[in-house]
């Protein structure tokens, strides 16, 4: 018996397609948004004539000492966060309210920074007259920009299981970088005063 290749097959079912994974270019919109947020506020911070204060809390020395407390308080969180997400990834043995945990020390790290960010963007804007005030700058742009991506990515379905762990590595490491070149050299510089 010869079998005819272009005969009919009506009595089989055709094969299920092929399962595809999400394409890559699906993560071009948080990308996008991310560069867009981080030029934005690099942009504005640049046009925008500085003020040279935004806010002042009272109690503190000057608006230098609040805002190092402020970003110190918000670093503090994220280090919480870091050590949550080890927790919800089973790298580090936690309760089970760990991922409340990760959730509200994020949106805590997050409201402590932003007053922060106004007065820096307000206040001084986009600096570049030194290499350490150049890179904070930089970062402090980058890191809300990584921030909008990973809130973005959150929200979507079928994520590869490394995405999000490399984003809000990414985001802690930048926030760690921006603490280090703005509240830690103000406490090098100054001495830990309020």
């Amino acid at each position: 018996m010869t079998v005819d290749p272009n005969a009919a097959t009506q009595g089989y079912p055709s094969p299920p397609p092929a399962r595809r994974g999400p394409s890559p270019a699906r993560y071009l919109v948080p990308a996008l948004v991310a560069a867009a947020v981080a030029i934005g506020l690099g942009a504005y911070g640049k046009v925008h004539d500085p003020a040279g204060t935004a806010f002042n809390l009272s109690g503190f020395s000057s608006t230098g000492a609040v805002k190092s407390w402020l970003a110190t308080t918000a670093f503090f969180f994220a280090l919480v966060q870091l050590v949550s997400a080890l927790m919800m990834y089973g790298r580090l043995p936690g309760p089970s309210w760990a991922s409340t945990l990760h959730r509200w020390s994020g949106r805590i790290a997050f409201l402590v920074a932003v007053p922060v960010a106004v007065h820096c963007l307000y206040a001084l804007g986009y600096q570049t007259y030194e290499t350490r005030v150049l890179w904070h700058s930089l970062l402090g742009c980058f890191f809300f920009g990584a921030f909008s991506a990973k809130m973005l990515l959150l929200r979507w379905e079928r994520l590869p299981g490394w995405l999000l762990p490399i984003v809000g590595g990414l985001v802690f490491a930048v926030l760690t970088a921006v603490w280090l070149t703005s509240a830690f050299w103000f406490f090098r510089t100054f001495g830990v005063t309020t």
